[in-house]
């Protein structure tokens, strides 16, 4: 049985941060205007997580069996969910969109979903991987709105029926609160995933501790480690979800200004 300075230092060792560190796998001294372009833990996360949606909806789709079996329910399911969240946010509008949303939906949540197996990386709990897909959509619905409606898109931030004595307050915090949108959106899915993850390893080395002495004391610790890893599984869902929904209402809002 470990002495509690044995027990002490072990959990020194494992701080519920090192499970975001990023490493790198493949090392390419070169690089490109100041930019490492190792290939790291998190970019094996990012192609593992693209490669299971990939055979994922190549495997449910191939057969197309009248009565479905379980990958073709499961892609159908995935399929229908997206289109059911455009139409009630786009509108008949947004199917044109539905491919991108439905790879943005499924690659979020594979990301937040392969995080939950030990070992893995959870790459969407990093703030840069999550504003990158952010700021990519945030723009690409502002290249949308201005290819629709030209230089009228910018009626979005002068919004009809304002006394003009309200406007030179309104605009400004109309504009203010559009460029902060990437930001929220970022950073709701990261702030999420990393507190659930720092959570669930620190009630873990409450049960490796505990255990060094007796058994019972970490039977608590483990019984909340459960029930808090269930909630993260459903908190990995439901990120994906926001963050889908939330770029199918600035895409609305982009199509239909005002």
């Amino acid at each position: 049985m470990a002495t509690g300075e044995e027990a002490a230092a072990h959990a020194e060792g494992h701080s519920p941060l090192e499970q975001f560190e990023i490493h790198p796998l493949i090392k390419i001294e070169e690089q490109l205007w100041g930019w490492d372009l190792s290939f790291t833990n998190s970019s094996l996360w990012m192609v593992i997580a693209a490669v299971c949606v990939c055979l994922l909806v190549w495997q449910g789709t191939r057969e197309r069996s009248l009565v479905p079996g379980r990958l073709q329910s499961l892609v159908e399911l995935l399929y229908n969910f997206v289109a059911d969240l455009l139409d009630s946010n786009v509108g008949h509008e947004g199917k044109k969109y539905f491919p991108f949303f439905f790879t943005l939906f499924t690659f979020i949540l594979f990301g937040n979903m392969l995080g939950m197996i030990p070992g893995s990386f959870t790459f969407t709990s990093h703030i840069i991987v999550t504003f990158s897909m952010a700021i990519f959509v945030v723009t690409a619905v502002t290249m949308i709105g201005i290819w629709k409606h030209g230089w009228h898109f910018f009626s979005f931030f002068a919004p009809k029926g304002c006394p003009p004595a309200v406007m030179p307050l309104l605009v400004p915090i109309e504009i203010l609160s559009y460029l902060i949108r990437p930001i929220s959106l970022s950073v709701r899915l990261f702030v999420n995933m990393m507190a659930g993850h720092i959570m669930l390893k620190t009630f873990a080395g409450f049960i490796v501790a505990l255990s060094t002495f007796y058994v019972l004391p970490a039977i608590a610790p483990l019984a909340l480690t459960v029930a808090l890893s269930g909630l993260e599984f459903a908190i990995a869902f439901l990120q994906a979800y926001v963050f889908t929904v939330l770029s199918s209402i600035y895409l609305n809002e982009a199509l239909h200004l005002h």
